[in-house]
């Protein structure tokens, strides 16, 4: 760690604002790529459990969905600190691990697909209309934790993700491409986010 990371690092820590529990990752298939992709993940990872997040959910936005087995086997082995769960479009499994991998199931589907669940309790008569709220949609969510910070890398643009659970996420762009993401820039955006006031929609 340089000496700038040191600065950033005292800075967070000496900090008495709070930091994110739950910090969620936007990447995008062409991201994993690069030399030393998945190397970049798995310091993510450790640096996110090192400055107290507990959860840790991953979106990949894929393009070629014929390229969602390699990805899925190569996260799969990705050494990481606390268990991990690996989604793809076809899994409707609640992702209940302290890390979380979204690989191609955008918000979109996720919410639609909760929706049909819903209704198809409703048929069943296990549950009335008028019992439908926040809560039971989010039983039937695939990730059901809301991010308190949302990291996109690359661009200024929101994607298909989370869009039920991040609506009161803070949000932080980088132009830093993954390739060249390091622990101050990871850094920068714990700074970002605890120089935030968090408003929930007030």
């Amino acid at each position: 760690m340089g000496l700038y990371d040191r600065y950033l690092a005292t800075r967070v820590r000496l900090s008495d604002a709070h930091l994110p529990e739950t910090v969620a990752l936007v990447i995008t298939e062409r991201d994993l790529l690069g030399d030393g992709a998945y190397d970049t993940l798995e310091r993510f990872f450790d640096w996110a459990v090192q400055y107290g997040t507990e959860t840790v959910v991953v979106y990949v936005s894929v393009l070629d969905e014929e390229a969602i087995p390699t990805l899925r086997r190569e996260l799969e082995n990705v050494t990481a600190p606390m268990e991990m769960a690996v989604r793809v479009p076809d899994d409707e499994s609640t992702a209940d691990a302290p890390i979380q991998v979204s690989i191609g199931l955008g918000g979109k589907s996720e919410f639609a697909t909760a929706v049909q669940k819903l209704a198809e309790d409703v048929d069943r008569g296990a549950l009335a209309p008028d019992d439908i709220d926040e809560a039971a949609v989010e039983e039937h969510l695939v990730f059901p934790t809301a991010p308190d910070l949302v990291i996109k890398t690359g661009a200024e643009r929101l994607s298909d993700f989370m869009i039920w659970q991040s609506v009161y996420s803070e949000l932080y762009f980088t132009d830093v491409n993954w390739q060249n993401f390091r622990q101050r820039d990871y850094l920068r955006a714990l700074r970002d986010y605890q120089e935030r006031q968090r408003r929930f929609g007030r």
